[in-house]
């Protein structure tokens, strides 16, 4: 491949070299959200801020990690994950927002993804559409595990990536309403708990790279409730899925080390 950087080593985008990053690596896609996730971490340092990916990276129980940011969409989180792969990174945590589509989710709840529809495109460009976008059991454990112990609201399960926005909240305007439409319906019908824009991207990246990926969401409100004559709250406050998202690192870490003491 090209190298663009100009140096051998330095990742293009992200603006990292091997070894600046930990093992585990938390992904906001606000680059606003890093220094806030990074305050959860021991001795913190600012080590890139590029595009939209700025990086943090500090110490979880002596334990090198870091959060890095990707921006919306799969195109940046999918050059986020590989560029971080290649910096040393193997365990990846998505965390971000979601709008809630089950009927069950309501805004400031929280969703783990176990897996992600690929109504995008960028995952099209690593793996056939019939290979699912899957988290690593490892991780979903986790951060589920680590939702119940700090006694927040959680819904797993399957939750939906698309690449527009606006495709989802003003699909009657498009020129594709009526796809859109009939395939929200069925996802509707299949139970799917959210829908979001970065999972699937990361998920098959992830499996790509063989690396270990999961994903942790805050519920900002759900359309669907409100066009049921439903209560939908709408919620803004991250902490939660940020706590969640940490507390599931420490976890892994531990986990790991009795693994590999």
């Amino acid at each position: 491949m090209q190298n663009y950087s100009g140096e051998a080593g330095l990742q293009y985008h992200i603006q990292l070299r091997p070894g600046d990053t930990g093992r585990y690596v938390i992904l906001p896609g606000d680059p606003k959200r890093c220094e806030k996730i990074a305050r959860h971490f021991d001795s913190p340092r600012l080590l890139a801020d590029s595009r939209e990916f700025v990086t943090y990276t500090g110490l979880l129980d002596g334990e090198r990690v870091s959060v890095t940011s990707t921006g919306i969409g799969g195109p940046s989180a999918a050059i986020a994950v590989e560029e971080l792969v290649n910096c040393g990174a193997d365990t990846l945590v998505r965390v971000g927002t979601c709008g809630g589509m089950d009927l069950d989710v309501k805004g400031g709840d929280l969703v783990v993804a176990t897996g992600s529809i690929r109504m995008e495109g960028t995952s099209r460009e690593y793996a056939p559409i019939e290979f699912p976008a899957v988290a690593d059991l490892t991780v979903v454990n986790a951060l589920v595990q680590a939702a119940e112990q700090q006694g927040f609201p959680c819904h797993t399960g399957v939750v939906q990536s698309k690449d527009s926005f606006y495709g989802q909240h003003d699909p009657e305007t498009k020129p594709v309403s009526g796809d859109l439409l009939q395939k929200w319906e069925a996802w509707k019908r299949l139970g799917c708990k959210a829908s979001e824009m970065e999972s699937a991207a990361v998920f098959i990246v992830s499996s790509y790279r063989r690396v270990r990926a999961g994903a942790v969401f805050l519920a900002m409100g759900n359309q669907e409730r409100g066009k049921a004559g439903l209560d939908n709250p709408i919620a803004h406050d991250t902490e939660a899925a940020i706590k969640t998202a940490v507390a599931a690192l420490r976890i892994l870490i531990q986990q790991d080390r009795k693994k590999n003491p």
